[in-house]
């Protein structure tokens, strides 16, 4: 049956609470914080100056509502990181920014899984619609029935082509397009500036990304994460996350038309590769 929900354990929680919070967040993110309503939650990044992602997250409001502040879904290896940059560009905001991991967690739920006894935050993940959503409350109200491994929640990521950073791309070293934030939602291409906004609306206007974090399948066994995809001698990207037969691998678009033109085959370790559609 295609329904899950597993607690997700490598996830970590930021609150900024505070009346200037959505000022504050809308000024330095990919995403518009604009208009947000309760129970929504976006997808967005925080970039260097030069358009590289160095952190991506969900903002969702608190149960206030958006006047009291924001919770952050992020990677919990990159709380302390993500704390310090959003301290730095803290400035006079009259907001409070606060590591909130000790006391939630977050989970996905996705197919017609249903929590039970839940009151915490939940949204719909703004991704993709067949992820489900995604809930934050008491690491133990999650456990009660978040019952699934978290290898069941990356299989379903994996399987619908949606890249996750650190293994499916580097933080710091990436552009939005070649981690595929503007197919997930994860970019406003209508709002005013943040930091790096100029790359990001230059490669989006001009239609000229370079790589991309693109699904794959193999043909043989599976390569290890990290392994590179090769057309005959000359490299063209990465393996990042692997779910059995399936896959995401970062390659170089130009390259990969170059194969397709030419007729030749993609190997990573000792399996052919093949590119699936995404998205």
């Amino acid at each position: 049956m295609d329904r899950g929900a597993s607690l997700l354990a490598d996830r970590g929680v930021i609150k900024i609470a505070g009346g200037e919070a959505t000022t504050f967040l809308h000024r330095l993110v990919t995403n518009s914080m604009l208009g947000m309503r309760l129970g929504e939650g976006r997808y967005a990044a925080l970039l260097t100056p030069q358009g590289k992602l160095l952190f991506d997250f969900f903002v969702v409001p608190l149960p206030e509502g958006i006047d009291a502040g924001y919770l952050l879904d992020c990677g919990k290896d990159q709380v302390p990181e993500l704390l310090k940059k959003l301290n730095f560009h803290k400035l006079r905001a009259k907001i409070a920014i606060e590591d909130q991991s000790d006391q939630l967690a977050v989970a996905a739920l996705w197919g017609d899984a249903e929590p039970r006894q839940f009151d915490g935050v939940g949204f719909a993940d703004p991704r993709l619609p067949a992820l489900g959503f995604r809930l934050i409350d008491a690491p133990a109200k999650l456990a009660a029935f978040a019952h699934d491994p978290l290898a069941a929640y990356e299989a379903r990521r994996i399987a619908l082509g949606v890249p996750k950073g650190g293994i499916d791309f580097p933080y710091g070293d990436t552009f939005v397009h070649d981690a595929d934030l503007d197919w997930l939602n994860g970019v406003d291409f209508q709002k005013g500036c943040y930091p790096g906004q100029e790359v990001v609306a230059r490669v989006h206007f001009r239609n000229s990304p370079r790589k991309r974090v693109l699904k794959v399948r193999f043909d043989g066994p599976p390569p290890a994460p990290g392994s590179e995809v090769m057309m005959g001698e000359i490299g063209i990207g990465r393996v990042g996350s692997i779910a059995g037969s399936e896959g995401l691998a970062m390659l170089r678009l130009d390259r990969l038309e170059d194969a397709k033109s030419a007729g030749t085959r993609l190997m990573a370790g000792e399996a052919s590769l093949e590119v699936m559609p995404s998205h």
